[in-house]
Parts: structure tokens; C-alpha cells; sequence
């Protein structure tokens, strides 16, 4: 993998953490069998420096991840377009690793973390969502292998 160019922008582990914790959506690049790389944007949760998501039980993404379980996951956090200067105020993450998936419990302690972050005035009727939608949903994790972060203030 290549080093940052710009190491005055980089961010330090901390940084990066509150960007991925405040964020709600992140976009999965896979590539497929053809070579053609796909980006999906997804709702995700931050947890012990891994990305979690759920998924349909078929699609695009799941034929990619059958191909190969590399994939980067990007996260753009506060932006400001700054005209007179030609440029932007940014904040962004990038994780690198494989995608692994989660089976029975880990799989269920999973949905339960993401009706808590996105709906976590339901908790209850989560709950019961997640036993009726469980079969119909697979939850996968990205084992971050290498992860940066970048920002211009």
C-alpha cells in the first residue's frame, strides 16, 4: 500500500476514531471477477478497530466479497467547500483489510449494535425486528488490517 503523500494532514488513531464513531454512512469498495471495482454506500458500526455492516442475503457486493474478501472502506466526515482559497476543508478515513462473516450470536450482538446506534428509541421493537429479519439478513466485518486518516482545518 502506498504511504500518505500529504504526512502534514495525516490523523493520529484518536482522530480517527471519533470521525468513524460520529459518521453514519461509509462506502465498501469491493472489486468483482470482471476487475470492475464497486463502491456501495452503507450504514455501518465502528467497533474494537473493526467495521461492521449487514447485508441482503444476495447482490452485487456479496458476489464481490464471494471473490475476494479485500476491500477498502471509505468515510467522509465535516466538509467546506473554501472558494477563494480553490480547495476544501476536510476530514475522511480509509480502511484496508478482508471481509469476514459473522455467524448466530456474534452475528445477532451485531443488528442489536446497529438498532442501538440508528434507531436506539426502539430498542425493543429492534429486538423483536431482529429475530423476525435475522434469516433474511448476513452480517459481514472488516478486519482492518491498515487504516489512515487525513484532514485539512
Amino acid at each position: 500500500m502506498h504511504e500518505m503523500r500529504r504526512k502534514d494532514r495525516q490523523l493520529e488513531d484518536a482522530e480517527i476514531g471519533k470521525i468513524l464513531e460520529k459518521n453514519q454512512y461509509g462506502i465498501l469498495s469491493t472489486v468483482g471477477q470482471d476487475g470492475m471495482p464497486y463502491g456501495v454506500p452503507l450504514t455501518y458500526i465502528y467497533d474494537k478497530g473493526n467495521i461492521y455492516f449487514h447485508s441482503a442475503l444476495e447482490g452485487h457486493k456479496l458476489d464481490n466479497i464471494a471473490y475476494s474478501k479485500k476491500a477498502s472502506f471509505c468515510v467522509v466526515g465535516s466538509t467546506e467547500i473554501l472558494p477563494g482559497q480553490f480547495s476544501t476543508r476536510y476530514e475522511s478515513v480509509i480502511a484496508f483489510g478482508e471481509i469476514h462473516e459473522l455467524k448466530d450470536e456474534e452475528k445477532e450482538t451485531v443488528l442489536l449494535k446497529v438498532v442501538e446506534r440508528y434507531s436506539e428509541e426502539y430498542i425493543e421493537k429492534g429486538m423483536k425486528y431482529i429475530k423476525g429479519a435475522e434469516a433474511k439478513a448476513r452480517v459481514f466485518y472488516l478486519k482492518v488490517d491498515k487504516i489512515t486518516g487525513k484532514a485539512r482545518r
